[in-house]
């Protein structure tokens, strides 16, 4: 009776590290672009400020004209290779033209009225470029396991598959996909524009606790690459957040060590060691040797620290046009201290929480000894 649920879930746990694999791929080609389009728009303003960016000839215009190519390739880059990430290189063509196609605004608009959904012209931005990486992707898979003849086998990777996969998919992509996707992306990039008050507070919240809650794995992949996307929108706010969220648990976790060193063992020192340069470059897996030993004390910690973080920065409209980076890129900031007290308010807080919760070191030692012995 127990082979039957053990099968199922690990059937489940494998398709989930199959897709965060995917996801990965995409995000792993994405954000050279993202960082091209959103450095070079950066240095534009810093050159010209934001009325240069429309005066031909200027160099702050040829400086945005770079940094805007490089932002318009950002979501279908990103479904080619999610696509890429399962098919390989059959899959990478369809997934980039079926992703390019659903991200103009007038072809999903003229599909919209077609099916009765009023899209307004708006593309599908990441969630569309998710959702057809991966069926892309999945039928090429699917198909390329087919047996043909010899001769047309050579012409199967760069002709065949192509060619049927993307005029298969097209009108589900184009029809059934892409209309409710725009909309959706519709509300959320203007909830990522106008968040104010308290609303700012729970958006970046709620981005703050997915970018802790699995430090790097696929909650916090999405909430990445949902806010390097808004970039491609110009919009600034939540890359701020997300960014200032995903430093704060290595810091946070450092600093305990610092502070109470009593409830760590010996050997978390060279962890947080590595934790800091980890932290302050925003790699938020530098957290994962304090998550994986206690996870009941830590991950809520890291939750409730970059949390707060995260939602500071949303509600003093901190803004960050890089991707990545960290405390490299924090001169990119419209406030860079403002984001360097937002990082130190979610590093207290962590540290704070999690020192408070985590028990004596010798003394949880002995219990666990004595637990282990009991059995």
């Amino acid at each position: 009776m127990t082979e039957k649920p053990t099968s199922v879930t690990t059937a489940i746990s494998t398709h989930l590290r199959s897709v965060r694999r995917d996801l990965m791929t995409g995000v792993s080609f994405m954000i050279p672009f993202v960082t091209i389009g959103g450095v070079f728009l950066a240095v534009a303003r810093v050159v010209g400020g934001d009325g240069a960016l429309e005066q031909p000839g200027t160099l702050a215009w040829f400086l945005a004209e770079i940094g805007r190519a490089g932002l318009a390739l950002v979501v279908p880059v990103f479904g080619a290779y999610v696509a890429y990430g399962i098919a390989d290189r059959p899959g990478l063509a369809p997934g980039f033209v079926l992703t390019a196609i659903v991200q103009e605004g007038a072809v999903v608009e003229q599909a919209g009225r077609i099916v009765g959904i009023e899209t307004g012209g708006t593309g599908v931005g990441f969630l569309g470029a998710l959702g057809v990486g991966l069926l892309a992707g999945a039928l090429v898979d699917r198909f390329a396991r087919v047996d043909v003849p010899d001769t047309v086998e050579p012409l199967v990777p760069v002709l065949l598959l192509p060619v049927l996969v993307t005029g298969l998919l097209a009108p589900v992509v184009i029809f059934l996909l892409a209309p409710p996707l725009a909309l959706a992306t519709e509300w959320l990039t203007a909830l990522s524009r106008d968040a104010a008050g308290l609303e700012a507070l729970a958006y970046g919240g709620i981005l703050g606790a997915m970018i802790a809650i699995d430090s790097g794995g696929p909650v916090n992949k999405v909430a990445y690459v949902f806010a390097v996307t808004l970039i491609t929108e110009q919009i600034y706010g939540p890359m701020a957040a997300v960014m200032i969220a995903g430093m704060v648990p290595p810091l946070g976790l450092a600093l305990s060590t610092v502070v109470a060193p009593h409830k760590y063992p010996e050997e978390r020192y060279e962890t947080a060691r590595a934790a800091v340069p980890m932290g302050l470059s925003f790699v938020t897996e530098g957290v994962l040797p304090y998550a994986t030993a206690d996870p009941g004390r830590v991950v809520p910690s890291i939750v409730m620290g970059s949390a707060t973080a995260a939602a500071t920065a949303m509600w003093l409209g901190v803004t960050m046009p890089a991707p990545h980076g960290g405390i490299l890129v924090v001169f990119l900031a419209n406030s860079w201290l403002l984001f360097l007290a937002c990082l130190a308010l979610g590093t207290a807080v962590t540290a704070a929480i999690v020192t408070v919760v985590k028990p004596e070191y010798e003394e949880n030692a002995a219990a666990i000894e004595a637990v282990r012995k009991s059995d």
